[in-house]
């Protein structure tokens, strides 16, 4: 279904994608085609005073119920960049206690122009909405903006973090742009087969990599217990977790658009509402 009130351009993974794919644009489509004609009025801040180039922020990140096994996407062998420890600016994280963190002056999720197609997509019983929120902020030409964290999903105890985890990036040329790079993890497999990787036969009569004191060197030990987050995203620790798909994609944005990233099994939405001093 072509809606142009939507704009998307519809992100291609490696692989070939399972037949359910269509099905989570198409009933996406339908949730937001009741916005074209919708328009929220200008939301007014706590100053008089006219902010150029000011907007409304709005990100909804869908995740698509569906088993991970009709997945065709093999993505299990892609290992993306682990998150970078130094990201200063968050979106959204949420830690193994639940403890939620944001830089950002969030608005509630009832004021957001895309709260109904979130809502309708939720109420579907196909879709649970992972994050509806937004934010007000200049986007003056040139700016450049920091990369925001997102941690959202279920904890995955064993990898140390939640199952959708990335970031998103906006920034301004002479459109805005979007860059969201996220990633949808699921638990390794409870029994793994050790892979031979020197083909000199079985496992068991290998000689044991060791050091000069005897113990056997780290990089060679299986860890399975869980580990807190900051450990679990460095070095030989990442990735904890096998990955199910991705998103890797910049967008042009243009305000008052409605505008649809998706994998397989997540999507988000993405809208602008320019506010007029």
């Amino acid at each position: 279904m072509k809606n142009s009130n939507i704009g998307a351009k519809h992100l291609r993974t490696p692989g070939n994608l399972s037949p359910g794919k269509s099905t989570f644009i198409f009933v996406v489509a339908l949730a937001l085609s009741s916005l074209a004609s919708a328009q929220q009025p200008s939301q007014q801040t706590d100053t008089a005073e006219a902010r150029k180039d000011y907007y409304r922020a709005e990100f909804v990140i869908l995740e698509r119920k569906v088993d991970p096994d009709s997945i065709n996407e093999r993505m299990a062998s892609r290992i993306p960049e682990p998150p970078n420890p130094e990201l200063t600016e968050i979106l959204r994280a949420v830690d193994g206690n639940g403890t939620v963190e944001t830089t950002r002056d969030l608005v509630p999720r009832s004021e957001l122009h895309l709260n109904s197609a979130a809502s309708r997509l939720e109420n579907s019983g196909k879709y649970r909405v992972l994050l509806a929120t937004g934010w007000y902020q200049s986007f003056p030409p040139d700016f450049e903006g920091e990369p925001l964290r997102v941690a959202i999903g279920d904890w995955l105890a064993d990898a140390g973090h939640r199952d959708v985890e990335g970031q998103i990036t906006v920034d301004r040329q002479r459109y805005l742009h979007v860059n969201v790079q996220l990633n949808h993890w699921q638990p390794k497999p409870s029994t793994e087969e050790v892979v031979n990787l020197t083909g000199n036969g079985p496992e068991e009569n290998q000689p044991s990599e060791t050091g000069e004191d005897g113990a056997i060197e780290a990089d060679n030990v299986s860890e399975t217990a869980a580990v807190p987050e900051e450990v679990a995203i460095s070095g030989a620790n990442w990735p904890r977790a096998e990955l199910l798909t991705w998103i890797r994609e910049t967008r042009r944005m243009r305000s008052e658009e409605v505008h649809f990233l998706d994998s397989p099994t997540i999507g988000v939405l993405v809208f602008f509402k320019k506010i007029d001093g």
